[in-house]
């Protein structure tokens, strides 16, 4: 009973240090786990999009197995999750069949649509969902992912087009970074972002690899943005993976506001990956660009990962709300409110929490200062979790750098450590023994 329990609490803490970890140490952590912890963390609510696409793609039956039955994991196409089925079991348009005839010229029941036919007819539908390019798919065609490619390199696919040969097709992982590129100022359109979602929640590509691969730059950027309010996008923890990757990749610019300023004076123009233009501006070897004002949205999406000094002000009452992070009330309940109540008041800051509050797996776990919640958008103060999750992969880059030993020792401590997260982190860093409780 008491190793059951030990697994399951272990398994949640490293679910939380997954959620900040790069995909090499993600990787790293998830392999040192024993049988039981593993097949706790497949279970685990606070499972991270780069964990499940780790299981998915690269662990065991039986990780996918327990993933699978995970109903916090979301998308993936494998027993009991969404997928094709859910819009195949929808019927087909009466007037589709017709208008198909019309647009080919003969019977699609003639033969099996060749490469150039089904190209065609994926360029001329799937401009917003994917449902008529499954059809489309559906029907007896010559299938060849590369080709489909390669005519999206030449001439971008509409988005649903994509969408439905990433769903249909299961393309290799080069070929989905192909269909994830666009050239030729591709107009962006209201789902332009629905491919880059359901790549993500496919398990084709993690996060980290959706940021280093995505050209041009901008619509990397923009990916850290909101995706609509409708429809497929990302969730809050999604959304948040996708801005640490993306922070990964502009490190090169540190803080110094000039090159963040030559960054958007740039990203418009620069065909491109988001790692290939932070280190050109780095270095400063990219030419001005030419004349026109950055998509709707870069500006917004530059200043949400840029560093920011700002500090909330509040005087005796925010140094009281700094030191009742230290000091949990007798309830839970009573701490969320508390809690919640500081943020609304602009005393505290996601930030705040996590470096304050403690023990150090709390502040981790929003549920324990913002409230429970069944789905992964429902937390009301998202800005908060953003800066909060921003803040702790930003401290755990900055102790334990890319040392598997140092994320492993700090996973494995947290469950029982007392003390606040840049505790645990700087005791790591220094080497000292973690078996006292501060």
């Amino acid at each position: 009973m008491d190793g059951h329990r030990d697994s399951r609490r272990r398994a949640w803490c490293v679910a939380l240090v997954l959620r900040h970890a790069p995909q090499h140490i993600a990787a790293d952590l998830i392999r040192r786990l024993d049988p039981e912890t593993r097949d706790h963390l497949c279970r685990d609510e606070r499972l991270p999009a780069t964990a499940v696409t780790l299981l998915v793609r690269d662990g065991t039956d039986r990780d996918r197995h327990f993933v699978a039955r995970n109903p916090y994991v979301r998308g993936c196409p494998l027993p009991g999750l969404p997928g094709p089925a859910r819009y195949a079991a929808r019927r087909t348009p009466q007037a589709l069949l017709p208008l198909l005839r019309a647009e080919l010229g003969r019977d699609p029941d003639d033969g099996p649509l060749s490469g150039e036919e089904l190209i065609g007819l994926l360029r001329r539908h799937g401009t917003h969902h994917p449902r008529i390019p499954l059809d489309i798919l559906a029907l007896p065609h010559t299938a060849d992912p590369e080709l489909a490619a390669s005519e999206h390199l030449r001439r971008p696919l509409p988005p649903g087009s994509v969408e439905a040969l990433l769903m249909r097709a299961r393309p290799s992982r080069e070929t989905v970074r192909t269909l994830l590129t666009t050239t030729g100022g591709a107009p962006y359109g209201r789902s332009w972002h629905r491919p880059f979602v359901r790549a993500v929640r496919m398990g084709l590509l993690t996060p980290a690899e959706l940021v280093a691969h995505t050209a041009p730059a901008h619509r990397a950027l923009l990916l850290c943005r909101p995706t609509g309010t409708r429809g497929l996008r990302w969730n809050l923890s999604e959304r948040a993976e996708i801005r640490a990757a993306a922070t990964r990749a502009l490190e090169p610019l540190g803080d110094d506001p000039r090159l963040w300023a030559e960054l958007l004076r740039q990203a418009p123009s620069f065909p491109g990956a988001l790692t290939a233009l932070a280190h050109g501006v780095a270095n400063g070897v990219l030419p001005g660009p030419p004349p026109g004002p950055p998509s709707d949205g870069l500006a917004e999406a530059v200043r949400d990962l840029a560093p920011a000094a700002l500090e909330p002000t509040g005087g005796v009452e925010r140094e009281l709300a700094l030191t009742s992070l230290a000091v949990p009330m007798e309830t839970v309940d009573e701490d969320v409110r508390w809690v919640r109540d500081c943020l609304d008041r602009g005393l505290l800051t996601g930030t705040d929490v996590i470096r304050h509050k403690l023990p150090a797996c709390w502040a981790l776990d929003e549920d324990h200062w913002l409230g429970e919640v069944d789905h992964p958008d429902r937390y009301d103060r998202p800005e908060a979790v953003l800066a909060s999750r921003a803040e702790a992969a930003r401290l755990f880059a900055l102790a334990l750098d890319g040392d598997p030993d140092a994320w492993w020792e700090a996973a494995r401590t947290l469950p029982d450590f007392a003390g606040t997260l840049p505790h645990l982190l700087l005791r790591v860093a220094d080497g000292d023994s973690l078996s006292e409780r501060p």
